[in-house]
């Protein structure tokens, strides 16, 4: 939250802009003093107010909100920079939500950039009229965890609101069997 910064001066103090009847009067130049202190950070955040909106040079305490603004929900999990760099890319994001390419993405900012995704092919198309689908018959994907130390809950959960509803997730950990989780 933004408040009163201590030893902070407005870069445009009234009491010199005032008219010259009020230039001697110490009553108000008092006044607009405190005016002063009291202003500096509306001024200051508006002076860099690019740099509030840049989501690598915003604030931290202004980021979520900044995240918010663009449409992506936080989680408390996630890193600074791993916030910063879903809200700076977050446009790509929602044009690709529920590709493979968005899900790799996002999987690859905000858990491992090991993490490996796989789909089955079976929204391809076939060259050949009547022919069969490449790929398996259902639509699967398949996101392959080559580290321990990753949530695999967490990523289950990630794949889950990022892919269409009709998709199968299945997250595989390193040395562990499958767990399926329909979305």
């Amino acid at each position: 939250m933004r408040t009163a910064l201590p030893g902070r001066r407005s870069p445009h103090p009234m009491g010199a802009a005032l008219p010259a009847l009020y230039a001697d009067d110490g009553y108000v130049q008092r006044l607009t003093t405190a005016l002063d202190e009291v202003l500096a950070p509306v001024f200051l955040t508006l002076d860099c107010l690019d740099g509030y909106l840049d989501p690598a040079l915003a604030p931290e305490d202004f980021l979520r909100w900044l995240a918010g603004w663009v449409g992506v929900e936080s989680d408390e999990r996630w890193s600074t920079a791993q916030l910063r760099a879903i809200v700076a890319a977050a446009v790509g994001l929602h044009r690709r939500r529920g590709t493979l390419s968005g899900l790799a993405y996002l999987l690859r900012t905000l858990a491992d950039p090991d993490v490996e995704v796989l789909d089955t092919g079976g929204c391809s198309w076939s060259e050949t009229p009547n022919g069969s689908l490449p790929g398996s018959a259902g639509a699967q994907l398949m996101v392959r965890v080559t580290k321990t130390e990753v949530d695999l809950d967490w990523l289950r959960l990630l794949a889950a609101i990022s892919v269409p509803a009709h998709v199968r997730v299945t997250v595989v950990g390193p040395g562990a069997e499958p767990v399926d989780q329909a979305s």
